[in-house]
C-alpha cells in the first residue's frame, strides 16, 4: 500500500484540484454578488413607485421581480460556465420551453398585458367605482390579471383584465363632483313655474344637493300626457345614491303636498252595446 501510495505523483492532479478549487470559489462569489445585485435590482425599481405616490406600487413590484430573476438567470448561466456547461444549448432549449409556455398561455398573457396598461394609465383605482365588462361595482382590487370589484348587493365579482381594457370603462368616481339626472312629469293642465318651484325647494332642503353648481331644472319633453322635466342636482361623488335614491321620494310628496298632478298612462274602454 506505501508502494502504491508512493507511486502516485501528487503534482499530476495538483493543476486540475486547484482549476475546481477556483472554479468553485468564483462561482460562489458570481453566485453571492448576483444575488445582491438581484436584490438590489428589485428595492431600486419598487423604490421608484415608493418615491413618487402617483405611480402604482403593483406595477413596479412586478417590474421589480422581473428583474430580479432576469438578472438571477444570467448569474446561473454564468455559473454554469465556470464549470465548462455548453450553455448554448440550455439558452436555446429554455427559448423553446419560454414559446411553448407562451402559447399555451396566450389568455394569461392577455391578462398580463393589460393589467400592465391599466396599472400604467390608471383609468380607475381602488375605491373607485365603475362599470367595466358589464358589471358595476366599488373596485376593491387591481392586480397584474384580475379586476376585483364589490356590489351593493356584496357580491365579489373577479374580472379578468383583458375583457377590461379596450373596452368602455365609465369611472364613476373620477370627478368629486357628480351630476345626478332624473325625470318628472305633471300634467298638462298644471302650472309648470309652481312645479318648478316644488322641485327647486326640495333640492334646495336636501343636506346633500350642492348650492353651486346651480341645479338644473327644466322642461325637457312634452310626452302624450305629461310635461316631463330634466331635474339635476350636483352633489359630492360619494353622495351619488343618496341623492339618487332620495330626491324622487321627496318630489313625489312635495307635489302631492302643492296638488300638482303626476299623471299616469291611462286606458279609455268604450262598451258597444249590440242589442241597442
Amino acid at each position: 500500500m506505501e508502494e502504491f501510495f508512493a507511486s502516485l505523483d501528487i503534482n499530476q492532479y495538483l493543476p486540475a484540484a486547484l482549476a475546481w478549487a477556483t472554479n468553485i470559489l468564483l462561482a460562489l462569489v458570481i453566485l453571492i454578488v448576483g444575488i445582491w445585485v438581484a436584490g438590489k435590482a428589485y428595492k431600486g425599481i419598487v423604490a421608484i413607485a415608493n418615491h413618487y405616490p402617483q405611480l402604482d406600487d403593483t406595477l413596479f413590484k412586478f417590474f421589480g421581480s422581473v428583474a430580479r430573476y432576469t438578472v438571477l438567470a444570467f448569474v446561473g448561466i454564468a455559473v454554469l460556465n465556470r464549470f465548462g456547461v455548453q450553455t448554448a444549448s440550455i439558452i436555446a432549449l429554455l427559448g423553446a420551453a419560454g414559446l411553448a409556455v407562451g402559447l399555451a398561455l396566450q389568455g394569461t398573457l392577455s391578462n398580463l398585458a393589460a393589467g400592465v396598461m391599466l396599472l400604467i394609465f390608471r383609468p380607475y383605482k381602488v375605491n373607485d367605482f365603475v362599470d367595466a365588462a358589464g358589471k358595476f361595482g366599488k373596485v376593491t382590487e387591481i392586480d397584474m390579471f384580475t379586476t376585483i370589484l364589490q356590489t351593493f348587493d356584496n357580491q365579489h365579482i373577479i374580472i379578468p383584465n383583458s375583457q377590461i381594457w379596450g373596452e368602455q370603462i365609465i369611472n364613476h368616481s373620477h370627478h368629486k363632483q357628480r351630476g345626478v339626472d332624473m325625470h318628472f312629469g305633471i300634467a298638462y293642465n298644471e302650472n309648470i313655474e309652481e312645479a318648478k318651484a316644488v322641485i327647486n325647494k326640495v333640492l334646495a332642503d336636501h343636506p346633500h344637493v350642492l348650492k353651486e353648481p346651480v341645479p338644473f331644472v327644466e322642461v325637457e319633453t312634452l310626452n302624450d300626457s305629461s310635461v316631463d322635466f330634466l331635474v339635476r342636482p350636483f352633489c359630492n361623488g360619494e353622495h351619488y345614491f343618496d341623492v339618487l335614491y332620495s330626491v324622487p321620494e321627496q318630489v313625489k310628496k312635495a307635489l302631492d303636498d302643492a296638488n300638482i298632478e303626476i299623471p299616469f298612462p291611462h286606458r279609455k274602454v268604450i262598451v258597444v252595446n249590440e242589442d241597442s
